[in-house]
Formats: structure tokens, C-alpha cells, sequence
């Protein structure tokens, strides 16, 4: 199954240190200093990748839907938040959705939906691990953890395991 990730765009460029040193020049050298990352992150891992900003901090004449170097770029419209479109497309995409916000409430949403959710500062870690493993050319390393056989047959029973929602949201982001 592929994953649609759906980034709150201005969250993760204020959450994180390096976004937001560019974000301080202006407000589209955030904008562009974030969308060249996932455009190499992109390269890497061919996730489909969605990444919604404020309408109210977009250029002047500047289209709502874009695709830029293979990222879908989105803006709010009027009298919208990129809140309510980032709840609208996991409300859509539902288990396919990988929801990328620090926003308890956007986060809270997307769970409900069936649509996983990972914090933005980890988002970033991610994908800064997986750049590293690309340069290092470790990626054709046989990966351990996508194995669930643990090598017994004795029963763990219920009390040890994961709500089912939990294991397939930690599935997803495993991908990551």
C-alpha cells in the first residue's frame, strides 16, 4: 500500500531549527528551503508527498495547487485554514494518509479518521536518516525490524499486544 503524506507545512518549518533559520531571511525562503527537502527526500522514497500552507502567507497571484519537483504544493483558499484542508484530505485518504503535524488537534483528527500521524521534528529525523542511509549506500541492507517472526511459537496473548490502529499506524511509519 502506498502512502499519501500530508504535510503542515508552515508547523514543520517552525518547528524545526534549520527550516526556520531560512524561514527568518522570508517567509519563502521556509517555504523553499522545505519543499527542496522533500524534493530530495522524494527522490529516495516514492511516497506521493503533500505539504499544505496558510493561504494568508502566499505569494501575490500565486496559484492555490501546485506541483513543484514532485511535491504537491497546496494553499488555503479564502476563509480557509491549512488546518481544515490537511482534515479534509485525511478524512479522504484515510488509512493511505500519513498526516505530518505537531497540532494536537489536527493529529487527534487524523487518528480518529484511520490516518497515522508522526510529529513534525520526527518527520524531519526521518527523513534526515534516510538521506544518510542513501549517501552511505546502506539501503540495500537487509532490514531487521520489517520481520515480525521472532523465532517461538508461545502465545504472547492480548494483554501484550498493540490495539490493532496502533500496529498499522506503526506499520506506515515504518516505511517512513
Amino acid at each position: 500500500m502506498s502512502i499519501h503524506i500530508i504535510i503542515d507545512g508552515y508547523n514543520l518549518i517552525r518547528s524545526s531549527p534549520a527550516f526556520s533559520r531560512a524561514e527568518q531571511q522570508s517567509l519563502q525562503d521556509g517555504r523553499e528551503a522545505l519543499i527542496a527537502e522533500l524534493a530530495a527526500y522524494k527522490k529516495i522514497k516514492a511516497h506521493s508527498i503533500t505539504v499544505v500552507f496558510d493561504g494568508t502567507g502566499a505569494p501575490v497571484h500565486y496559484p492555490q495547487r501546485d506541483l513543484y519537483r514532485g511535491i504537491d504544493v497546496r494553499f488555503s483558499g479564502p476563509g480557509q485554514t491549512a488546518d481544515s484542508v490537511i482534515c479534509k484530505m485525511a478524512s479522504k485518504e484515510r488509512e493511505k494518509a500519513l498526516v505530518v503535524s505537531s497540532d494536537r488537534a489536527i493529529m487527534r483528527f487524523a487518528q480518529s479518521v484511520g490516518a497515522a500521524v508522526i510529529d513534525s521534528l520526527e518527520f524531519e529525523e526521518r527523513m534526515a536518516m534516510a538521506m544518510m542511509e542513501d549517501a552511505a549506500g546502506s539501503q540495500d541492507a537487509p532490514e531487521t525490524e520489517s520481520s515480525p517472526w521472532n523465532g517461538t511459537t508461545r502465545k504472547k496473548g492480548p494483554s501484550k499486544r498493540l490495539p490493532k490502529k496502533k500496529r498499522k499506524s506503526r506499520t506506515r511509519t515504518r516505511k517512513l
